[in-house]
């Protein structure tokens, strides 16, 4: 079993490090969504860290930024051309072009059926509301 956990975490730090792309005409869409993702997640840390390192002085507040970046966008590129999570991105968008999207008429007429049931619902909730605050009301007069 530790033989076996070595040599996974060993793998692991071997494809971080290669320069391969995993499958290259597989999953591009999926793994191409996914790494922007993830570079704007890096991006806007490293922004958030250059602007938390105002007060320090300038070879701390662009070095770090920097390093935060290139290491966040190497790690992403990385992470979508790792074996066992490329498999899964593409396994995803094989799931996702067997999926049947609705046309833009149907999308129209669905989004206006469910902004309709929504007014109703809200007017029907507002029309017990108040009735119930009218008995209530009846309800405490007679009381007093």
């Amino acid at each position: 079993m530790g033989k076996e956990k070595t040599i996974a975490a060993g793998s692991f730090w071997h494809e971080m490090f290669q320069l391969g792309v995993y499958k290259r005409s597989q999953g591009k869409v999926a793994r191409q969504v996914t790494f922007a993702v993830l570079a704007i997640t890096f991006a806007l840390a490293a922004w958030r860290l250059w602007d938390f390192l105002i007060a320090y002085p300038e070879a701390y507040r662009y070095t770090l930024p920097s390093v935060v970046l290139l290491a966040g966008l190497w790690l992403s590129y990385r992470v979508v051309n790792y074996a066992r999570f490329a498999d899964f991105l593409i396994a995803v968008e094989a799931e996702m072009n067997k999926v049947s999207w609705p046309t833009r008429t149907e999308l129209y007429r669905s989004a206006l059926v469910v902004i309709f049931v929504i007014f109703f619902l809200a007017t029907l909730l507002f029309g017990f509301d108040v009735v119930w605050q009218f008995v209530f009301k009846e309800v405490l007069r007679i009381v007093k």
